[in-house]
């Protein structure tokens, strides 16, 4: 009897190709398409891409001749993303929505409703592999590998699935590169194979984030200071520390700037609408280098910039995670109070791995950079890996 898999169909190349290889290995195969918004109160665009998406996903559905429907998904993804986002936003974080959505919708409700319809898995177009390992016990343990395609890689955008969730995943294109993708597609007479890479909110299309953000968090004037490179609150080096976890504790803790210890250079429109590391939207001219946002104040609606990418502002080499926030994808390797592993990490999409050692304490984790790393951002993920597999990940604090 035929394995039953639900593809994620979005209407892109790389659900299409996914379908078609699963097809070809003997599978039986449903596509299933996603339609995460329709709410009107909240305009993502003029446009209206999930129609065409939809229609691109059920041209391909009939040209393999496989069953299709739509699911209506916006009510969860209001809730559990939408939502969370304004509230992170307001609280001066910022959210990942592409692991959020991964993590919420696509393998939590989706996958639910593909096990309803008597699926034994769910597949998706992700640019990543599983692995398994046979236990002594007769269990197994699952891997998330890196895609072989390393400028395509996805790892990072699954890396708070659970073991529960990779058990009923698989991922039909992570050995193979984007090109072979294109090909296999063009080959096969797909209509998707020379549409381009959807860009924007995850499973929603379109969308300009700052236009979106002040649609529910209303514009607020506040000030931009610049802060000078050698301001004299910046966290020294050499410090002297009884012990290792304190000067991991100094290290991640964000620096307290205040107004009197900067310039007033110019008005923004809500803190809340900008991100550590961000450069556009600024509009203030006239410095030598062009200025980033160094940290944002939300409380008190104050924005402070430095001049360059190298302000040491910008860079920093500790960074925690919460407790209630760590999560582990091999919960065999989770490291217990007290300990110490050496790790390639990485802190947003497409950075190249870094070298890290993670410290494992009661409140949480430290993860500690061996270089000074630039942006890191409250509310996105760090990720951590041994050699090409994605073993955790965290919330940064």
């Amino acid at each position: 009897m035929k394995k039953k898999v639900v593809v994620g169909l979005s209407g892109g190349v790389d659900s299409s190709v996914t379908a078609y290889l699963l097809k070809e290995q003997g599978y039986e195969v449903i596509g299933l398409f996603m339609k995460n918004w329709h709410d009107d109160s909240v305009t993502i665009s003029d446009e209206c891409p999930w129609l065409e998406d939809s229609n691109d996903a059920l041209i391909v559905a009939d040209k393999l001749g496989i069953p299709f429907q739509t699911v209506d998904l916006s009510v969860e993804y209001k809730e559990r993303i939408v939502d969370y986002m304004f509230n992170e936003y307001e609280k001066g974080r910022t959210p990942n929505p592409d692991v959020l959505c991964n993590r919420e919708i696509k393998f939590d409700v989706f996958l639910k409703i593909a096990l309803g319809l008597g699926a034994d898995y769910v597949a998706t177009g992700h640019y990543c592999r599983k692995g398994t390992i046979k236990n002594s016990d007769g269990t197994e343990t699952y891997q998330l590998l890196a895609g072989a395609d390393t400028n395509k890689d996805q790892s990072y955008f699954l890396c708070q699935l659970s073991q529960e969730q990779l058990a009923k995943t698989l991922f039909p294109i992570g050995e193979l590169t984007k090109p072979e993708v294109r090909k296999i597609a063009a080959d096969n007479d797909l209509v998707t194979a020379d549409k381009k890479d959807s860009q924007g909110l995850c499973f929603i299309g379109k969308v300009r984030l700052p236009e979106f953000l002040q649609q529910k968090l209303k514009p607020k004037k506040g000030l931009i200071v610049e802060v000078p490179a050698n301001a004299n609150y910046y966290v020294s080096d050499t410090e002297n520390f009884t012990n290792k976890i304190d000067e991991l504790k100094h290290h991640s803790e964000k620096i307290a700037y205040s107004k009197n210890g900067g310039k007033i250079v110019g008005e923004h429109s809500g803190a809340h609408f900008f991100t550590i590391g961000q450069r556009k939207g600024l509009d203030v001219g006239g410095t030598k280098e062009p200025l980033f946002v160094i940290d944002t104040d939300v409380n008190e609606n104050v924005i402070y910039t430095g001049q360059g990418k190298s302000h040491p502002g910008l860079l920093r080499k500790t960074l925690f995670v919460n407790e209630k926030e760590l999560h582990w994808v091999r919960e065999d390797l989770a490291l217990k109070v007290d300990g110490i592993i050496t790790v390639m990490a990485r802190i947003r999409y497409r950075q190249p791995l870094q070298k890290a050692t993670l410290y494992r304490v009661n409140a949480g984790l430290y993860v500690d950079f061996d270089e000074k790393q630039s942006a890191i951002t409250e509310g996105q993920f760090v990720a951590w890996y041994i050699e090409d597999e994605l073993i955790g990940s965290g919330v940064i604090s």
